[in-house]
Order: structure tokens, then sequence, then C-alpha cells
């Protein structure tokens, strides 16, 4: 029922407030976003690598229809990836990319536009040693980008695909994607989608999970496990064991701002782990994920901002 009650909750106008102003979003916003500018971004990257961790970063915003506001897009990871470059510290990195932020939904060349604009940011990040990995969206664009993927994998083999647990067809993309060279972010999917195209239930997904994580770590391809769930790690721990997989060849992926201290658990058993790390203005709807995904997170939130105004 919460999943279900969170997005209309978060559509209110009082809610949205709640989570771009005032104290209560500082608290919720600091928790989850690197912070609104690329020298956030930058900045927080620098503080994991200290930590011996990996960045991922994500430039918030999506849905845009106007070719303007997808170049704008572009020219903001060309910023970010020019910034970390200077900072020497894009080598490793990577960059997560939306389609739909780079115009897949531009009336009439959307999808060519958008496959552009990606191809010029993987360009960039070729040029500075870092990767980009294209993000997934809700089940209706799901074909058109791993389309994309494939048609990017030629200029570019190391561009990451995203695929969700949650849905019912994700088994059968990882068999087409577990092949050589092929990185493969897998996660368990936050946004809501209609019956009959997912499973239903924690405990369904948890199950899809552990079925695509096996397809994917006996494969020859490098998988990307993206998950908090305690249960899962485990059996990704186990999975890695049993067919000797080496550090080297796959990596752990978190949230920022979710379980830190297994993050750096993670890293301490000589695992690759990667953050995922979110910035710039543009947060709601990706809070708002964060919130349905797992109600309690804004109990977290909360509970971090109290610490830190007690603190102070």
């Amino acid at each position: 029922m919460i999943r279900h009650l969170v997005p209309r909750l978060v559509a209110s106008p009082p809610a949205r407030a709640l989570l771009t102003r005032g104290p209560v979003a500082a608290g919720i916003v600091d928790r989850f976003v690197a912070g609104p500018t690329d020298a956030d971004a930058v900045a927080a990257t620098a503080r994991l690598a200290d930590r011996g961790l990996l960045a991922s970063v994500d430039l918030l915003g999506e849905g845009v229809t106007r070719p303007d506001d997808a170049l704008a897009t572009v020219l903001a990871y060309r910023r970010l990836l020019d910034l970390a470059d200077r900072a020497g510290i894009a080598a490793g990195l990577d960059v997560s990319v939306k389609l739909s932020a780079l115009g897949q939904a531009v009336p009439r060349d959307g999808r060519k536009l958008s496959y552009e604009n990606a191809a010029e940011i993987c360009a960039r990040a070729a040029a500075v040693n870092a990767t980009v990995t294209v993000d997934m969206e809700d089940h209706t664009t799901t074909d058109a980008t791993l389309d994309t993927v494939v048609e990017l994998r030629r200029d570019f083999p190391s561009v990451g695909a995203v695929l969700q647990a949650q849905l019912l067809r994700t088994e059968g993309d990882c068999r087409d994607l577990a092949r050589a060279g092929s990185r493969v972010r897998l996660c368990k999917g936050a946004y809501r989608e209609p019956a009959g195209t997912v499973h239903r239930g924690r405990p369904a997904v948890r199950a899809a999970y552990a079925r695509c994580l096996g397809i994917l770590l006996a494969g020859p391809g490098y998988p990307m496990i993206a998950t908090h769930d305690p249960a899962l790690i485990g059996v990704a721990g186990r999975l890695v064991a049993e067919l000797r997989r080496t550090p080297a060849t796959y990596e752990y992926q978190l949230l920022h701002g979710v379980r830190p201290g297994e993050q750096r658990r993670l890293a301490t058993t000589g695992a690759t782990v990667r953050v995922y790390l979110p910035y710039g203005p543009d947060s709601v709807p990706y809070l708002t994920r964060r919130l349905v995904e797992k109600p309690a997170n804004l109990l977290l939130a909360v509970r971090a901002l109290g610490s830190r105004q007690h603190g102070s």
C-alpha cells in the first residue's frame, strides 16, 4: 500500500516543497544526492576515492521533449568529465546517462537524437579514460534502450547496460547480454510497472534477481551487482566463490547515502565497489523513486537531519 501512496503524496505541491526546500529537504537531499553542481559531484567522487570506492555519476533529469534541453544535458556531462579530468579522477569514473534526458522523447527524431547525444558523451568519456552506463527507465523504453546500447557498443565497446530484475523479461535479456566485454548493471528496479510486466512481491523479485545474477556471473561478461539487500549480497558472494570470479571481473554497486558501512565492508574484502552518485538541481523524481522503492529511506533522512541539528 505504501508503495502506491508515496507517488501520489510526492506529486502534491506541499510534498514537493518538502523535498526541495527547507531543513527537511536539506536532510533528504544531503543523504541521497551529491549536490546541485558538477563541482559537488567531483568533490564527492574524490571523497569516495579516498575511501577506496569508485563512482558512477548521474546528472539528475529525465523526460526532456526539446532538443535544446537534451543538448544542455550533453554539455553538462562534458563539463563534468572535463572537471573530473582536471582534478585527476576521471580515469575509472563512470557516468550514468538516461536516454530520456538526451532527447529520446523528442517528437519525430528522438531515437536518433538520443543516440547521437549519448555517442558524444561516450566519446568525451573515452578521451579521459572514463566509461558510460546507459540507465534503464520504465518498461516501455526497454527495447529502445537496449537497441541504443547495441549501437553505441559498435564504437564504444565498454558502454554499460542496466537490467531490472523485477521485469518478467529480464532473465532473457541477461542471457542475451552475458557475453565477453559486456558490462551489465543488475538492479531490482524502482519504477512502478503494470501487472503482467513484473514479478509481484519482494520474495518474487528477490528470487528473480538471484536467477538473473547467476546467469550474468556464469557468463564471460562484467556484472555490476547493484543491490543493498543483505540476502542478495550473500548470494552474490557465494556465486562469486563457486564460479571463481576474480575481483577484476565484477563489481558491487550501492547508492550514495545507503548502507555506507556495507560499502566500506565490501571494499575491505578486496571487491570493487562503486557508488551510484546522483547530482543536480532536479532531484524530486529520483528521490520519489527511492521512497517508493523503500519508504524507510525517508525515515533515514529525517533521522540524519535530527542528528545533525542535535550536534550543532
